[in-house]
């Protein structure tokens, strides 16, 4: 959703920065990497000691990595393969830090097993529905759905409500609350999101094994049948009494006993009560 609105104003307000680095002769792949190694020093370093505003601040830092390496590449109008899965990867590698941090604190000093429980399902909800459409699109399916929550989404809210809770250190009362506003949002969001796409793959799985199917066609032998071989038969003189004279001039007397059966039983086939005309 973010993805629509958001990306053509940073795309904008990051090129500067993009080609400041392209000057300098950085590498779109070391900007991923550098920008992973940040986020996931920032969430494992600040979180688990409940420093969720200065975590946020670093994390915030390094997260726009994800874009600048992008506008990096287009600007060197390259495209690579082994980019696109480096960043996806390393993308994953992120997340899991950000949540895992959070589950750390309320496994220790934060002292609550519930929400360390449902940062743990953020973490692996959010696998999960990255999963699901990687799968899809690697089974040559489009997966239209994108879902109500997706990894800009995740991270957006995670972050903005996690940093803001860490404004309990400059003595602001209650707002330690949005953390786990943050948690449960995300979990839910997540959850519908894998169900949205699981729906969307199912019925597009559907179609394209329906169209399969039309394509081969129904299962059999040759589309012209078996009459098609008796009709070969009977055009060399193999079909019945007499044929062997198609062959040769010793064939006259089979065809004229032929000819006499053939008409002795048009004769009867036409005195035969039927379907009539008016059937057919």
């Amino acid at each position: 959703m973010l993805n629509k609105y958001a990306r053509a104003f940073f795309t904008r307000v990051l090129t500067p920065f993009a080609a400041l680095l392209l000057r300098l002769r950085v590498s779109p792949d070391a900007v991923t990497l550098v920008g992973t190694l940040g986020v996931m020093a920032g969430a494992l370093a600040f979180y688990p000691r409940g420093q969720f505003f200065w975590g946020t601040v670093v994390i915030t830092l390094f997260v726009f990595s994800d874009m600048i390496d992008g506008n990096m590449a287009r600007q060197l109008g390259v495209s690579s393969r082994w980019g696109a899965f480096l960043d996806s990867t390393l993308d994953r590698l992120a997340d899991a830090a950000v949540f895992s941090g959070i589950a750390l604190w309320y496994a220790g000093k934060g002292d609550n097993e519930l929400l360390c429980a449902v940062a743990l399902v953020c973490l692996g909800s959010g696998q999960v529905v990255s999963y699901t459409k990687a799968r899809g699109e690697s089974m040559g399916l489009p997966v239209r759905v994108n879902g109500l929550v997706e990894r800009p989404e995740r991270m957006v809210i995670t972050l903005v409500l996690t940093g803001l809770s860490g404004f309990t250190l400059f003595g602001v009362p209650h707002i330690g609350v949005l953390l786990p506003v943050a948690l449960w949002t995300v979990a839910a969001g997540s959850l519908i999101t894998l169900v949205q796409r699981m729906v969307a793959i199912r019925r597009e799985a559907a179609e394209a094994d329906a169209a399969a199917r039309a394509d081969a066609g129904p299962a059999g032998g040759p589309a012209g049948g078996p009459d098609d071989t008796s009709g070969a038969a009977g055009a060399t003189g193999e079909g019945g009494p007499g044929g062997t004279g198609g062959t040769g001039g010793t064939g006259g007397t089979g065809h004229r006993a032929g000819d006499r059966r053939r008409a002795g039983a048009g004769a009867g086939r036409r005195h035969r009560p039927g379907r009539g005309s008016g059937g057919a």
